[in-house]
């Protein structure tokens, strides 16, 4: 594996579709890859696919109404509406399983400048992914 196969799936992770990036972070670093290396293809791959997700919420709202539209109409209100009561600061959870992807989607949709945007979600995915080598680190 390779560090570019790391950042495609930290992407590819952080989007809309399912899969976990971890796997493969941890393999490459039982196989003593280096750290940083890790880190910086986890955390930019994850960041990036979040991106993706934001430029979906920016964009391709006026297809809320379509059946493959990935949010219903209720469940994106009340997004909207926490996104509202807890702002700018909750993309620093955009790690969190679940309720990430969302967010980062409303923030599309909040239409969220795209640098405070990409700053607060890389410091949150890059401390979840700091964490996540340091434990991993710990076992070996």
């Amino acid at each position: 594996m390779s560090y570019l196969s790391l950042f495609i799936s930290a992407f590819v992770a952080a989007t809309l579709l399912p899969f976990y990036s971890e796997v493969i972070l941890g393999v490459m670093l039982v196989n003593g890859a280096n750290p940083l290396w890790l880190w910086l293809s986890a955390t930019c791959g994850n960041t990036l696919g979040s991106w993706v997700n934001w430029l979906l919420g920016r964009y391709l709202l006026h297809f809320q109404h379509k059946k493959w539209f990935p949010f219903k109409p209720e469940s994106l209100n009340k997004a909207q509406n926490s996104f509202k009561k807890y702002g700018l600061w909750s993309l620093l959870f955009a790690w969190l399983p679940i309720i990430g992807d969302p967010i980062t989607f409303v923030a599309g949709i909040m239409k969220v400048r795209v640098l405070p945007f990409l700053v607060l979600v890389f410091i949150g995915k890059g401390a979840r992914y700091g964490i996540v080598i340091a434990l991993a680190s710990q076992v070996n």
